[in-house]
């Protein structure tokens, strides 16, 4: 298994996108066929070889089709059909950024779904060859993480801000160290005004997306502990749950499994599309 997360170089491109990743699996027998990718309020651009297949399901719903695609901000877990060969190179926007890019055929906001995608047009480039991109994925990281700096500004310049998408980044850049209840004063407005700025630009409301970004923490800290070094009551009071019956109750609403269960199974990944630390 191949696998790499890189961050932009240009800070123009960074104001959009957190970062840039590459999976790769061709050994049948490698890792887990049917993992699970956590909720999260990011979307991504996805990119592949034109016939490429891919699969996500949730419940009774099954989103599936070829090529590249967007995969939207989701407070689903999705099932991933990961039994063939396949390369993923990603784009990982940060929350809320398509708000303001101009993207064909796109209605924001759109949450738990997936959709084709027409990489070169959002690259402005008519001689990109995505079989060339994914090569050099494979093979220079660094190279392939300039390239793509140098396709998607010239689509990353075109895009619009206005009050709410301000709005929207002050709060989300204060969400994790300030109670909800105390945001509207630092940003000097109502809470009413913040809210509905917030679920305007990101799809989610305030309590949504910090819920996505706890679970995230909560399953990163578990991925790296052993299952018998475990406290379940210091986990919960760490990610602030009132006790540990409101953490199993919390984890198997968001993600269908109990603590013990994720743990145990480990199938559930930190975040498959790049499940390493960024550099």
């Amino acid at each position: 298994m191949l696998q790499w997360i890189h961050f932009p170089k240009s800070t123009a491109v960074a104001k959009y996108i957190e970062c840039y990743w590459l999976i790769e699996k061709l050994d049948l027998n490698a890792a887990f066929a049917y993992p699970k990718l956590n909720p999260d309020p990011s979307a991504h651009l996805i990119i592949t070889p034109a016939l490429q297949g891919y699969q996500y399901q949730y419940g009774s719903n099954i989103l599936q089709g070829i090529g590249s695609h967007w995969l939207f901000p989701h407070q689903q877990t999705f099932e991933l059909d990961h039994t063939e060969a396949f390369i993923y190179l990603g784009v990982k926007f940060k929350v809320g950024a398509l708000y303001s890019l101009p993207i064909t055929h796109y209605c924001h906001p759109i949450l738990d779904n997936v959709q084709s995608a027409n990489v070169e047009h959002l690259a402005s480039d008519n001689l990109l060859c995505i079989e060339s991109l994914l090569q050099t994925g494979r093979d220079k990281p660094h190279s392939c993480v300039a390239q793509l700096d140098r396709l998607l500004l010239p689509w990353l310049n075109k895009a619009t801000e206005d009050q709410h998408s301000a709005m929207a980044r002050k709060a989300i850049a204060l969400l994790d160290t300030c109670p909800i209840t105390n945001l509207s004063d630092k940003l000097h407005c109502s809470q009413r005004t913040l809210e509905r700025s917030f679920t305007k630009v990101t799809g989610l409301t305030m309590k949504q997306y910090q819920s996505m970004t706890k679970l995230e923490a909560m399953l990163t800290y578990l991925y790296q502990k052993d299952a018998a070094s475990i406290d379940w009551v210091d986990v919960a009071l760490k990610f602030g749950f009132s006790d540990q019956p409101h953490l199993i109750r919390q984890l198997k609403k968001q993600i269908g499994l109990t603590p013990a269960n994720y743990v145990n199974e480990r199938s559930l990944t930190i975040d498959v599309y790049g499940s390493v630390k960024p550099s």
